[in-house]
Parts: C-alpha cells; structure tokens; sequence
C-alpha cells in the first residue's frame, strides 16, 4: 500500500536526505532521545499528527517519533516555509506521511492539513494552532481520541490560552513554547539570527550603519534587535508594554512610538503575534525604499491589504522582494509577502537550537501518550523535570560540565533558621 502524500517531487529526496543527514549532526539531543526511543518504543502504536515547518530539523524530529514507534503525518504550518526536497526525503527514504508544498494556495493548505488529521490522531503537534483550530471545527467527536498535544510558538500559545479560558479547548495541550530550553535560546538565538538572515539574503542589503525599527520586544524581538545592533545597525523598538520598553531601554536601545519611528527606519521587522502592526499610516511616512518584513508566525503583522491600496503598482525585483509603488512616488520593499522571513526567504533557525526545541516536542509527547488522559483541558508549561534534563543534554553535548550543590549548601537553601 502506497503511503499517503502530497510533495512537489519524489526526484528531489536524494538531496533532501543529505541536508537532514547534514542537520542531523547539529542535533544531537534529539539523535540521543531518539536512540532511547528506538530502544525503549514509548510511543509504539500512538498516532501523531504534526502542522509544523517541514524543514531539515523537523525531519529529524519526525524521524525521532517513529523511532519511538508513533505513526507521523506531517502537514506545513506556514504555506511558505516547505522545503520541498525534505518533504520527498520523509516520504521516499524514511517512510513518513508528508502533505507539504512550498507556495501551497489557502485551499491546498487546508486540506493538506485535513490529510494530516485524516488518520485519527491521539497528539497533536502545532506551530500556530491551525491544526488543533481546525480539529475543534469537527463535530463527529474527533477530539474525544485526542490524548494532547503540543504547540511551539507563542502566536499559537496565545490562541489556545484564549480556548482555554472560553471553554473550548476541548484536551490539554503542552507549551512547548514556555520551556526555558525553547523561548531563551530558539526565540532569541534561533529567530534573532535566522531573521536577519531571511532579510540579507532576499535584499543583499548592509545592516550596518541603517536604522532598523523592531517592533515587539518578547523574546524574539529582543534576538532581533541585538544581533542587528551587533551588525552595527541603530535599532529602534516599539512596544505596548510597559515592562518590555523599560526593559529595551535598560538594554540600550531607543524606544518610541511607531508614528515617528516609520520616518526614520530603514528596515522595519515585525514580531508581536498581532494584526495590523504596519498599516497605513506607517506605510504613508516611510522613507523611499523602505524594507519591510515580518518574523511573527501569521502574515498580518504588515497590514497588505492596507498596502495595496496605497499603491499604483506592484512589481516582482528580485525573489523574494516585491516593489509596492505607493502613490505619493515613494516605494516600500515588502519581503516574502509578509510571511514569516526567516523560514520564507532563508532556512530558519540553525540546527543546534532546533535541537533542543525538538526535543521538548518528542519528549512532551512521550509524556503526554503516558499522562495525557489525567490532565484537564488546559494549556500546561513543558515539566520542569523535562527543561532540566534538556539543559544538561545539550551542555554534556556542547562539552560543557557544571558544579554541583554541596550538602552543607543544599541544607542551606532548604532552612529558614539561618541569618546573617
């Protein structure tokens, strides 16, 4: 029987299955979940569908599930971000279901996501929540089998936190998001550099000396704004919390509102999770050639529509760039049409984050198939005994060795009695 899937070419796996093989060996917390897997099979028989970005690094992670002996469908989170020779090499080398196109219109990418889900899942795993979105619309009780399932980026965490709280999230869900070995190193390392990737390689232009306005100072926002600082940039950033711009200003950079930083930037770069962050009045005072891009996981950030209709004309310049002519005789450089820039127009994050990222999602998964039915419909920080184990995993991995408490300091911070 020929297994289910829908990818661009069966003639580009062998390429694909050199590049995961090549981000294999940045991996190798997941190459070790994986052995225990293999050994231990924690998920034998457990159905897994997986909306996540199909690239190199997701690849490993799916083949760790199957080591694990879980039954994969893999669909992409982004329409975008595919990389077409990984899907072949899933389905054509290691026997994994792929419903993934790069450049898939909306109708393509709901369906391939109801492929994905078409083999009656009992975990789920999202980047975004379109997969858990989709699985609430279905009214023949498709939840009901549903042991969990887990998310990975903060725009999904907050549409299932809104589930939650109305009622309607109808399993428990793990945010893979939360764990300190996920948001302190792939939010800020993983997105900081991939971003700025993303950007130089559509535009080929020179960071340094340009002002680069980041809008959203979470953790990504942050990855962004001082890895663009490092590359000699004057970084702006805009914010809506209080806590964050305070922190952006501690941290050196200029905070203002976004009305006078659209005058003045070079480069904007859009990462809150919210909608309609660069819109029209933004658009209307930016400087002639202005590049704008967006590393949130939706394409709303950068409002489009807004920017169409301030135009004249819309022109291709290079891949990955489009030229909107507005018409008051300015230009503004939309990147990757909004999409998320890093996964669109470069390769996402580098393997060695992606490392430790995945593993949270195997080994979230590992314990959800084992505790998913003692949980409440709720969304649930990765356990700590998880985060921890990660951590030491990837510094034993990096070489790296740590001291440990002695008992005399243990007792120490255990009591109450001692003072000064």
């Amino acid at each position: 029987m020929a297994l289910p899937h829908d990818v661009k070419s069966m003639t580009l796996a062998k390429e694909g299955q050199t590049r995961i093989e090549w981000a294999r060996q940045f991996m190798p917390v997941v190459q070790s979940v994986e052995e225990r897997f293999r050994r231990q099979k924690p998920l034998k028989g457990v159905r897994i569908a997986a909306c996540l970005h199909v690239t190199t690094e997701t690849a490993n992670l799916a083949r760790a599930l199957k080591a694990g002996g879980a039954d994969v469908r893999l669909c992409a989170s982004n329409p975008l971000s595919t990389q077409d020779d990984v899907a072949a090499a899933l389905v054509k080398v290691y026997g994994i279901s792929v419903f993934a196109v790069r450049g898939e219109d909306r109708k393509s990418y709901y369906s391939h996501i109801r492929s994905a889900l078409g083999h009656r899942p009992q975990i789920t795993m999202d980047d975004g929540a379109d997969l858990v979105s989709e699985l609430h619309k279905d009214k023949n009780g498709a939840s009901a089998r549903i042991l969990g399932g887990t998310e990975e980026t903060t725009t999904g965490v907050i549409r299932l936190r809104s589930m939650a709280d109305k009622g309607v999230l109808r399993f428990p869900v793990i945010s893979v998001n939360d764990a300190d070995t996920k948001h302190l190193f792939d939010n800020r390392y993983g997105t900081g550099q991939s971003t700025l990737d993303g950007i130089i390689r559509a535009t080929n232009t020179l960071l340094a000396g340009q002002t680069v306005v980041v809008c959203g100072y979470g953790w990504c926002g942050r990855g962004v704004a001082e890895r663009a600082r490092g590359m000699g940039a004057h970084v702006t950033v805009i914010e809506v919390d209080p806590l964050r711009a305070l922190q952006a200003v501690m941290d050196g950079f200029r905070v203002e509102p976004l009305a006078r930083a659209a005058a003045v930037g070079d480069i904007f770069v859009t990462l809150t999770g919210d909608i309609s962050v660069l819109r029209k009045e933004h658009f209307l005072k930016m400087k002639d050639g202005a590049i704008v891009a967006n590393s949130g996981h939706f394409n709303v950030e950068i409002d489009i529509p807004d920017l169409r209709k301030l135009s004249r004309s819309v022109r291709t310049l290079r891949t990955n760039v489009q030229e909107y002519a507005l018409k008051n005789g300015r230009r503004i450089m939309l990147l990757a049409e909004g999409r998320l820039v890093n996964l669109a127009a470069a390769e996402g994050h580098p393997a060695m984050v992606m490392d430790m990222s995945f593993a949270n999602q195997a080994l979230a998964a590992e314990y959800l198939s084992k505790n998913g039915r003692k949980l409440k419909c709720q969304v649930y920080p990765v356990p700590r005994q998880i985060d921890e184990y990660i951590s030491r995993l990837k510094l034993k991995t990096m070489g790296v060795n740590i001291d440990r408490l002695t008992e005399k300091q243990r007792q120490y911070l255990a009591s109450w009695e001692m003072g000064t």
